[in-house]
């Protein structure tokens, strides 16, 4: 197992393969692997991908490992970036996620595993993919809040995955919501809650990023104001570029994991390591 990332373990059960990396003036990264492992097994490689540098230094294992002779390579990526960017909205734009499904592709890997992305779109264009849907962390959450919930799906992208995840979960209503977004600007302009009176049921709402929080803070005043009860988020990649302290004024509990970075927990906020789902 080569950990790119080595405050990310998610298969523990695997021995580690060591290495040395830096990044050099010119900002190219490097990395020196360490010999003594067996070429011949398959390398299961993981990162957590942040920045298209962390993207860089993954090409780079991958490139030093096949000239080890290493013939077998699996990749795990928790976090799959520009997920998001899987369409086109507007004319100038770029297809960011195909832009990095086609290098992966040409890496000719025996497979590579994505934890709950974002859409379709990601494992359709990617070669020999595995996807790791969201059953077992939001099983975690739910076992951790540990009262009656009923399900909320921030907008329409979501619905296939929340009535999946009610029906395996099971005891669990769902509540649809939608919103509205200008393309141009991404700026959201509001937010529908389908039910009349939530009647004081305690509500979680799921969904696979959180970046600013802006979709869930809107999201949960509205809830508010169809009588809901206490308020918990759930999402899979907690990116929170904002902090989660605007988070934590109107949830009672957020819950992420750690495929996209570490966070300090607090009363509030609670991070499932994915070593501990047995994906």
């Amino acid at each position: 197992m080569l950990d790119l990332d080595k405050n990310f373990r998610p298969f523990p059960q695997h021995e580690p393969i060591a290495f040395d990396s830096f990044v050099f003036p010119g900002g190219e990264p490097h990395i020196r692997i360490a010999e003594g492992f067996d070429t011949s097994k398959t390398v299961k490689v993981s990162h957590r991908i942040r920045s298209f540098e962390d993207f860089g230094f993954l090409l780079m294992a991958v490139d030093a490992l096949k000239r080890m002779g290493v013939r077998k390579i699996e990749l795990f990526l928790p976090y799959f970036p520009a997920a998001r960017q899987d369409r086109l909205m507007c004319t100038g734009e770029a297809l960011s996620a195909k832009v990095y499904t086609d290098i992966l592709n040409n890496l000719d890997l025996e497979n590579v595993t994505v934890f709950d992305p974002h859409s379709d779109v990601v494992p359709a264009l990617l070669d020999r993919c595995r996807v790791i849907d969201n059953f077992a962390f939001v099983k975690e959450t739910v076992a951790r809040i540990n009262r009656p919930l009923t399900l909320v799906s921030p907008d329409g992208g979501a619905l296939k995955k929340i009535y999946k995840l009610a029906s395996r979960l099971q005891g669990h209503e769902v509540v649809e919501c939608s919103k509205s977004r200008d393309v141009k600007t991404g700026k959201l302009s509001g937010f529908s809650v389908y039910a009349d009176d939530l009647d004081g049921q305690d509500c979680l709402i799921v969904d696979d990023i959180c970046d600013g929080g802006g979709t869930f803070i809107g999201l949960a005043e509205e809830l508010k104001r169809k009588n809901s009860g206490k308020l918990y988020l759930a999402v899979s990649h907690g990116i929170f570029s904002k902090g989660t302290e605007a988070l934590t004024d109107i949830f009672d509990g957020v819950f992420t994991t750690d495929s996209f970075r570490d966070l300090d927990e607090s009363s509030k906020v609670e991070q499932i390591k994915i070593a501990d789902l047995n994906l």
